[in-house]
């Protein structure tokens, strides 16, 4: 309890000191500023950078696994937003890896996955949904990434979220 009490005092005392010195040190710049004759700095621009695809994978990771629950217990309306999500991401990746490759291997699952959902065709579902995992799995290969590989989830991961629909 002592050391929660010195966090906690330490905290204030450095917000306290801040509070007094960041005023002091804007009015320190401001007067350089002043001062210092105004030639712009040589600074690079500054790329923006996304999330790199590994990242982006890792999401499309859990979207095929909450696609897989939804779908598979016939939550239509979930399965709908999940896909969507999907797509989503595999727009994300063509934007890094081009159209081609993505649209080789997802593109003609991803819209046998939207047809089944609009349908609430579970047997088309889990079709789409296998097809769409082989075409994961071959464009990993095509990119030497073989070790991995997808499939079906077995177990779900996600405790907090009930996957049948709801009413």
């Amino acid at each position: 309890m002592k050391s929660t009490a010195a966090a906690l005092f330490a905290a204030a005392a450095f917000a306290a000191a801040m509070s007094v010195a960041a005023p002091l040190a804007l009015q320190t710049a401001s007067a350089q500023d002043k001062a210092a004759p105004s030639t712009p700095a040589a600074m690079p621009a500054e790329e923006e950078h996304g999330p790199s695809l590994g990242e982006i994978m890792t999401l499309q990771q859990m979207r095929h696994i909450k696609l897989w629950f939804a779908g598979n217990a016939a939550n239509w309306p979930l399965a709908d937003y999940e896909v969507d999500k999907l797509g989503d991401g595999f727009n994300d990746v063509r934007s890094l890896l081009g159209h081609e490759i993505v649209d080789q291997h997802v593109g003609k699952p991803m819209e046998a996955l939207e047809q089944a959902i609009d349908r609430k065709d579970r047997k088309g579902f889990i079709a789409a949904y296998d097809s769409l995992t082989a075409g994961c799995n071959a464009c990993h290969h095509a990119l030497d990434h073989a070790f991995v590989s997808i499939q079906r989830p077995n177990m779900v991961p996600y405790t907090d979220q009930n996957f049948l629909p709801q009413k």
